[in-house]
Formats: C-alpha cells, sequence, structure tokens
C-alpha cells in the first residue's frame, strides 16, 4: 500500500482523542473506515502503532516514535506549502501572531495599524495567550511569531530582545500645571484604591511579588481580567492600577506615577521558532516592530 498523508493526520487523530470514534466524527468519516485505515498503515510500517486493548486507545511505544515523526512531517509540509503560497513583493500574505495580554493594550494597535499601511494585502491572525502557549504554539507551527517576555525558553524558542518595558502607578490625568509626578514612595500606596489584574496574569505575579518583597498591602478595591476594563475605572473613578508606563502614552486622560523603589523592569522580546522558515510576511513585521518600537520612544533594553 502507499503510504499516504491521510494515513498519518488518522493515526494522530486517534492518538489525540484516544478513541476511534471521536476521532472519526473530528474527521469526519465513519468509524470502520478510520479502523481499517489505520491498519494498513499498521501493516505498511510493519509494526503495531496504536494499544487498543485498553479503555482507551493509546500510542504504542512504536508508535509514540512514529508519530513524533509524523507530526514533524505535517508540520514541515504545512510550512512548504505555506512557502509556496509567500508573495515576495508581499502584495498578498499572511502573519500568524500571539501576544501576551498586557501588549494588546498598547503595542498591538501600532503594530496592527503599521502593518495594514505598508502591506495592506497581507492579512493578519492575532491571538491572545500566556507566554507558555505561545511557546508552545510556535513549536507546533500554529503561529509566525510571538511577543512576550525574555526569560527562560523553551528549548527551540529564538528571542530577540525589543525594548524594556517599565511598570507605574496608573492614576487619573492630572494638570500639565502641576509638572510631573513625583516618585510615590511604595509603602504610601495603603492610601490608595487600587485595581489590579486578576491573579491569572503574569502581571499581576510580578506586582504582588514587589509588593510582598516590600512589605506592602495595598488596598484592593477590583480585580479585573481585561487591561482595557482597568484603563475605563481608573479614567471614570478615583481608584489607581499599576500597569505599563506605556499604555498611558496614548491616553491623555492618564498619567504613570513612578514607584520607589520601582518594580523591577522586564524585557519584552519577539520570539519565533528557531530554524524555521520565515514568511517575507514575518520578515516584514519584525522589520515593523523594530521600527515602531524606536520610533514610539520606548526604552532600549541594553540602556
Amino acid at each position: 500500500m502507499a503510504l499516504e498523508l491521510r494515513h498519518l493526520r488518522y493515526l494522530l487523530a486517534v492518538a489525540e482523542h484516544g478513541s476511534f470514534t471521536r476521532a472519526a466524527e473530528e474527521l469526519r468519516i465513519s468509524q470502520p473506515t478510520l479502523s481499517q485505515q489505520v491498519r494498513q498503515l499498521e501493516r505498511t510500517v510493519g509494526a503495531q502503532l496504536l494499544d487498543r486493548t485498553g479503555r482507551s486507545v493509546r500510542l504504542t511505544d512504536a508508535g509514540e516514535t512514529y508519530a513524533l515523526h509524523a507530526r514533524r512531517a505535517l508540520r514541515d509540509l504545512a510550512a512548504a506549502e505555506r512557502a509556496v503560497r509567500d508573495v515576495r513583493d508581499l502584495t498578498r500574505g499572511h502573519l500568524r501572531l500571539a501576544v501576551t495580554p498586557t501588549f494588546t493594550a498598547y503595542l498591538v494597535g501600532p503594530l496592527v495599524a503599521g502593518l495594514h499601511t505598508r502591506h495592506p494585502g497581507v492579512t493578519l491572525d492575532l491571538k491572545e495567550m500566556t507566554q507558555d502557549r505561545i511557546e508552545s504554539a510556535l513549536l507546533a507551527d500554529d503561529i509566525d511569531l510571538g511577543i512576550a517576555f525574555a526569560g527562560t525558553h523553551l528549548p527551540g524558542i529564538t528571542a530577540t530582545t525589543l525594548f524594556t518595558e517599565t511598570l507605574s502607578l496608573v492614576t487619573g490625568a492630572r494638570s500639565s500645571e502641576d509638572g510631573p509626578p513625583r516618585p510615590l514612595p511604595i509603602h504610601e500606596l495603603t492610601g490608595y484604591h487600587l485595581g489590579l489584574l486578576s491573579d491569572d496574569f503574569a502581571t499581576r505575579g510580578h506586582i504582588d511579588a514587589h509588593f510582598a518583597a516590600h512589605g506592602v498591602r495595598p488596598r484592593i478595591a477590583v480585580e479585573a481580567n481585561s487591561v482595557q476594563a482597568l484603563v475605563e475605572i481608573v479614567r471614570r473613578t478615583t481608584i489607581s492600577t499599576v500597569l505599563p508606563d506605556a499604555i498611558t502614552h496614548d491616553h491623555p486622560h492618564l498619567t504613570p506615577v513612578p514607584l520607589t523603589p520601582a518594580l523591577p523592569a522586564r524585557t519584552v522580546t519577539l520570539l519565533r521558532r528557531g530554524n524555521a522558515y520565515e514568511t517575507a510576511a514575518a520578515q516584514a513585521f519584525t522589520r515593523l516592530t523594530h521600527d515602531i518600537v524606536r520610533n514610539r520612544g520606548y526604552a532600549d533594553a541594553g540602556s
């Protein structure tokens, strides 16, 4: 029997679902047909790939090894197909981008506007997700680029430094006649009502660790799982928040107040899968990102 791509997809679907029934439903084929196709694959490779004796179907040791190479083959084939479709002059193209949540509030807008202005034929698939999911998605070739933070990355992930992100107390607008706000000693935060991101955000963990290190227990009036919600709350109430300074750049109704001691800065990075094919759209977006970071005056991580 000649091996076809569908045989690989069928095997991986059964392995993912642990069931021929659920895999057949996803693949929209009958269960007997699916079973027959997987049997043909096993005969072709000369090994049993699935253990069907338990309550759920699972890969055998041989199956685990075969599935690893099958996933890699399908991923490389998908990259090859994108390469064929890729147009070097960027009259058309597609980019799959993921960012961690706080970047949606101040970086995504300028990036998308810049991409659309420079290359209106390039379409964008934008996702917001946690950093660990971004890195897993890059390795699985589900996305082309990610924007997150420097740190310990999964093997196979390459990080390029973009800028340094600083966080401050963010309050409602002040009169320009007042001059720049003085740095606020962190222990004085106990006199503020704060709205903070919920604890499923890495930024919240970063903030809580700093407060704990300095023995500060602020009064938290609101917890939200949306940066945009916090911006509106600060705009319309006397509640303050702690967010990246850059969020205030496009919001004249917000004022960043530096804290002392300051929260540790974080290095923002552009993530990609090492040695992966990079489309013309991804290359253009990388250039655009560096241009926008520089033009908007975000702090150089090396400074």
